[in-house]
């Protein structure tokens, strides 16, 4: 004896709508799932970092450890060498945005180190709704870092005679921070992926770090340089961040169109500083993404 089984009648109206449901609850669980995927991920960053401290630690010491040194180096400086800021003041944006630079590039190592210890395959081959989780997770974890570190030189530069800006100067240094440290963060997780091991990785840090901060305004004004060093430091991302910050330790009155920076061949706003900064920072994640889709295929 057969039976046959019809559908029941109530199955097509308990469906969802295949053109406007459908796409929108897939939309919106491919958000909350993108979401859940990043937190988790900065979330084990976290436990990392609680399990190995020193990495904070000395994150936060050494940028203290420039401003005494460097402060006391140039303690008996002719008056008048720095503009109008004492050597503390001129020291504390350079200082700032140098140890937020460090901390972006070395940003691709955990991702190395997941690299060669296989946990990064692993990764790879589970179901993630999008592998850019795992970019994510490391930008926000870096950029935390740095803001964490960003407060700790402030207060110390304050103490050390530097002044505190104002509540809207804060933030403008919070904004410039996460500029600097976005495009830097994102340059090196590309290089993570791109090198074949962690040694190359931290010769490419090494050659580019300290250069990229003497070839820069953190330890001297432009007008202090021979010119084709101006020209260099004119052309350094690490210039456009430094300097509004120091104009912030001077005035409180900052615009879009308060002159910040004077280049071999302009004068640039402040406004103009920040669109450097946001084209930096659209420049790099655009050469980074093809690099990405061939890893993450």
């Amino acid at each position: 004896m057969s039976q046959t089984i019809t559908p029941s009648k109530l199955e097509p109206a308990l469906a969802p709508n295949p053109v406007r449901g459908g796409q929108v609850n897939e939309s919106s669980n491919a958000i909350g799932e993108f979401v859940q995927e990043t937190l988790a991920l900065t979330k084990r960053l976290f436990i990392q970092l609680q399990r190995r401290p020193s990495t904070l630690v000395a994150g936060v010491i050494q940028p203290f450890m420039w401003l005494i040194l460097f402060g006391a180096l140039f303690y008996n400086a002719p008056g008048g060498l720095f503009g109008d800021l004492n050597y503390a003041k001129f020291l504390a944006p350079g200082i700032i945005v140098f140890t937020a630079f460090s901390g972006a590039l070395n940003a691709g190592l955990p991702v190395m180190f997941d690299r060669e210890f296989g946990f990064l395959n692993r990764l790879l081959v589970a179901p993630l709704s999008t592998r850019y989780s795992i970019v994510a997770a490391s930008t926000i974890y870096i950029i935390t870092l740095s803001f964490i570190q960003t407060a700790v030189i402030v207060a110390a530069s304050a103490l050390l005679g530097a002044g505190l800006p104002s509540l809207a100067g804060l933030g403008t240094i919070a904004l410039i921070v996460f500029l600097i440290v976005l495009g830097v963060t994102a340059l090196s997780l590309g290089l993570a992926f791109a090198l074949p091991g962690h040694i190359e990785l931290i010769a490419v840090i090494f050659v580019t770090n300290l250069p990229l901060l003497f070839a820069s305004t953190a330890l001297a004004p432009l007008s202090f340089m021979a010119g084709w060093l101006q020209v260099v430091a004119s052309l350094n991302p690490l210039t456009y961040a430094i300097d509004p910050i120091r104009y912030l330790y001077l005035n409180n009155d900052l615009t879009l169109n308060s002159i910040v920076l004077q280049t071999p061949w302009a004068s640039l706003s402040f406004g103009s500083i920040l669109l450097v900064l946001i084209a930096f920072d659209a420049l790099v994640l655009l050469t980074i993404q093809p690099l990405l889709r061939r890893r993450f295929a």
